[in-house]
C-alpha cells in the first residue's frame, strides 16, 4: 500500500484533475483506491460526484480535529474500487484551531497509521489531493506520504515555482519525513501549437531527467467539462485526447513500480 500526495503550490495546474483521473484509471485496473481530499475547496469531492457543501461531519476535517476516525468518514463513490474522504470549507479553519499543537504536522500521519494498522484497510493506493499552497495541510500530507507526484503546467513561471516546491520538500525530508521521495513530474496543459510548451518541457526534462513522465497531458475541453458532471474524464469521454493521455499515464505509473526504488 502506498500513500502518494499530488502537490504543487500553484493553483490551476491540473492537480485535482490528475488525482481524479489517476484514481479512476487505477481503479479500472482492479486496484483499490482511497482519495483523500485535503483541499478546503473540495474540488476532488465534487469531481468524484459527492457534495462539498452539505453540512456533514463525515469529512477529513472531522478526522483532523479529533472528532472522527478515518474509517468513519470513508465514502463510496459511484465508481468501483474507488473510495473518497471528502472535504469542505470547514477545513480552512484547521490551521488556526491547531496553533497550540506542536505536533500538528503529524496529525494526519497518526490517524492514517492507526487506520492502516487495522484489518479494515485494504487499499493499494491512497492518493492525497493537496491544497494549492505550502500550508499546514500540505505539510501534513508530505509528512504521511511515501512519495509525491507533481503536476507541472507547461507555462511561464512553472519551473520557478517548482524550484520553491523542491526546497520545501528538502526541508520536510530533513526535519519531518526522511523517506519522502519524488515519484515523478507530470507535464500538464500541454499545447503543441505553443512554442513555450515545448520549451518548458525541454527544460524540465533536461533538469529532472527521468523524473519527468513520458506522458504529457494536453489542454482539452473535455478535461474541464468532466468535473461539472461529477466524474473523471476517463469515464465522461473515454475517447477524447485528455482521456487517452490519462490512460497512458496510468499505464506508465503502474509500470514505474519496477523502478520505484530510485532516489528523489
Amino acid at each position: 500500500m502506498q500513500i502518494i500526495s499530488v502537490i504543487n503550490q500553484k493553483g490551476g495546474v491540473g492537480k485535482t484533475t490528475t488525482v481524479i483521473n489517476l484514481a479512476a484509471g487505477l481503479s479500472q485496473l482492479e486496484k483499490k483506491i482511497l482519495v483523500i481530499d485535503l483541499d478546503p475547496q473540495g474540488n476532488a469531492t465534487t469531481g468524484l460526484g459527492l457534495s462539498n457543501i452539505e453540512n456533514s461531519s463525515d469529512t477529513i476535517y472531522s478526522v483532523l480535529n479529533g472528532t472522527k476516525e478515518i474509517y468513519q468518514v470513508i465514502k463510496k463513490t459511484q465508481f468501483e474500487n474507488l473510495d473518497l474522504i471528502t472535504s469542505n470549507v470547514d477545513l480552512s479553519g484547521l490551521e488556526v484551531e491547531t496553533a497550540d499543537d506542536s505536533n500538528r504536522a503529524f496529525i494526519l500521519k497518526r490517524k492514517l497509521t492507526a487506520y492502516l494498522n487495522t484489518s479494515r484497510a485494504s487499499y493499494d493506493y491512497i492518493l492525497i489531493d493537496c491544497p494549492p499552497s505550502l500550508s499546514l495541510l500540505t505539510v501534513m500530507a508530505l509528512v504521511c506520504s511515501g512519495s509525491l507526484l507533481v503536476p507541472l503546467q507547461t507555462e511561464f513561471f512553472a519551473l520557478e515555482g517548482l524550484t520553491q516546491l523542491m526546497k520545501t520538500i528538502e526541508r520536510i525530508k530533513v526535519s519531518l519525513n526522511p523517506d519522502l521521495k519524488i515519484r515523478g513530474i507530470l507535464l500538464t496543459m500541454y499545447d503543441k501549437r505553443n512554442k513555450l510548451s515545448s520549451q518548458v518541457e525541454k527544460e524540465a526534462r533536461d533538469y529532472f531527467s527521468e523524473k519527468v513522465y513520458s506522458t504529457v497531458i494536453p489542454r482539452n475541453v473535455r478535461l474541464s467539462e468532466a468535473p461539472s458532471h461529477g466524474m473523471p474524464v476517463l469515464i465522461y469521454d473515454k475517447s477524447c485526447p485528455g482521456s487517452k493521455s490519462y490512460f497512458n499515464f496510468t499505464d506508465e505509473f503502474i509500470n514505474q513500480e519496477l523502478t520505484i526504488g530510485s532516489a528523489a
